[in-house]
């Protein structure tokens, strides 16, 4: 492994998605100036998100199918070739 490309600080990071009060540990390398203790009753960096798969419409089956027929044959009638 090549000396001085790699990060220094890569340890474990706490992601708290404010939306729905949602929170996952992983190792990351992120920086950060907040902490929280988390459930193992250790310190970790905590990083706030506004989305994750647990808020985000397409993973929470909660996302709005659009109109893209409507849509085509608005654009064709608008768009159609004059005789």
């Amino acid at each position: 492994m090549k000396q001085g490309i790699h990060p220094e600080n890569y340890r474990p990071v706490v992601f708290r998605d404010m939306s729905v009060d949602y929170s996952f540990i992983v190792s990351s390398t992120v920086n950060t100036s907040e902490t929280i203790v988390w459930e193992d009753g250790n310190t970790y960096p905590l990083v706030k998100l506004e989305i994750s798969d647990k808020s985000h419409p397409f993973f929470t089956g909660k996302q709005k199918m659009l109109d893209s027929a409507g849509r085509v044959e608005r654009f064709n009638k608008k768009y159609a070739k004059k005789d």
